[in-house]
């Protein structure tokens, strides 16, 4: 089973396409979150591939993806509780930070929102744009977005803009929505 050709053009490449107006700028996505929330996946789907076989990232993976003098740099980092102690090490010159949620795994919820809390508080993070993928969407327990988003307090986020986003990684369903609000924002870091 893998994905249509197609579809990477609408992932990182579309965000590419966004930043053709300053060529030769390297742009650097930070994709974090606790284990199990599928991050690996949300980057597969990404890059257009194959999705069916995915085991625990135990480092990081890291994809780069080069169109017309751009290249996009997207560290998707391991989130088992041991590894994430090594978040910070990547922290330098984030441009867009992706935070993934798995929204079915409620008793999970106070620690996701403490790391992302204490990411946001992080200094080499400061003003940098915020997505939250709420994933998982595609399971009948999955808690919306809007629950989320008012369990982890992000109304009260004033340093940054930010944004939810209701998706499910394994359909694709809400990536492409997501995608498009990095693109808008990828240049509005907050000096």
């Amino acid at each position: 089973m893998t994905s249509g050709g197609g579809k990477g053009t609408n992932g990182l490449l579309s965000i590419l396409r966004k930043l053709k107006s300053t060529p030769d700028q390297e742009v650097r996505i930070l994709l974090l979150g606790l284990d199990n929330g599928g991050k690996t996946t949300l980057l597969k789907h990404l890059a257009s591939e194959d999705i069916s076989h995915i085991t625990p990232t135990q480092g990081f993976n890291i994809k780069s993806v080069q169109s017309q003098g751009f290249k996009l740099n997207v560290w998707d980092i391991g989130g088992q509780r041991k590894i994430r102690p090594y978040w910070r090490n990547y922290f330098e010159n984030t441009d867009l930070l992706i935070y993934v949620i798995d929204s079915a795994d409620r008793k999970r919820f106070e620690e996701t929102g403490q790391e992302l809390a204490e990411l946001l508080d992080e200094e080499k993070l400061s003003g940098v744009p915020v997505l939250i993928f709420a994933n998982k969407q595609d399971l009948l327990t999955a808690a919306p977005a809007s629950e989320i988003a008012e369990g982890l307090n992000l109304h009260t986020i004033r340093d940054r803009i930010w944004q939810i986003q209701a998706c499910s990684a394994l359909s694709g369903e809400g990536i492409q929505e997501g995608i498009n609000w990095l693109c808008k924002n990828v240049n509005s870091k907050k000096k």
